[in-house]
């Protein structure tokens, strides 16, 4: 049995492109604070493992995938916009600049945990006021790392991106297929 250890919908959506459909969705509650002098990566690995590991000691058999995505500038880790506040300073903050978003994936099957991170880096054009003001309007930042979701109208913003798309949106899936396939995991 695969269990998906996240409440997010792109996730899922995600998995059911390459032909995955968890048997079951249980999110992780658990603490995401950062640690202090935590890189960004070692943020989203930590955070993927926490969320497998609670999962997998309620399914010790089972296949357990848990994912974290971050967005960071340089060492700064970004928020899950939750306040428009949140998504204005995201968003002024990556406008004309480089940025990176590393998604890392969990899977805990039989007391073992297996784990990848992937890193894509983005460039997002300078954003006009009126850019920023109509993509606050839109809702779409809504809990998003970063506050904006490249699969809706913050796709226009990307001038140049090198690494995964759908890690950026939430789940890299080669690197997703190969952890299941390394853990013998079938559908």
């Amino acid at each position: 049995m695969l269990i998906l250890a996240s409440a997010s919908p792109r996730r899922l959506e995600l998995l059911n492109r390459i032909g995955i459909a968890p048997d079951l969705v249980v999110p992780a509650d658990i603490d995401e604070s950062e640690k202090p002098q935590e890189s960004p990566r070692n943020y989203a690995l930590r955070v993927a493992l926490e969320k497998a590991a609670i999962i997998a000691k309620n399914y010790p058999n089972d296949f357990v995938l848990s994912a974290d995505t971050v967005v960071s500038v340089g060492l700064r880790i970004l928020p899950k916009a939750e306040t428009e506040a949140q998504a204005l300073y995201c968003l002024k903050l990556l406008s004309g600049r480089n940025h990176i978003v590393t998604t890392a994936i969990a899977l805990a099957h039989k007391g073992k945990i297996a784990k990848r991170a992937v890193a894509t880096k983005l460039a997002f054009k300078k954003l006009s006021p009126h850019e920023i003001d109509a993509y606050i309007q839109s809702q779409e930042w809504q809990g998003k790392a970063g506050g904006y979701g490249i699969q809706g109208l913050a796709g226009a913003f990307v001038m140049h991106l090198i690494g995964s798309w759908e890690s950026v949106m939430g789940l890299p899936l080669y690197e997703t297929k190969c952890l299941l396939d390394g853990a013998g995991f079938s559908k």
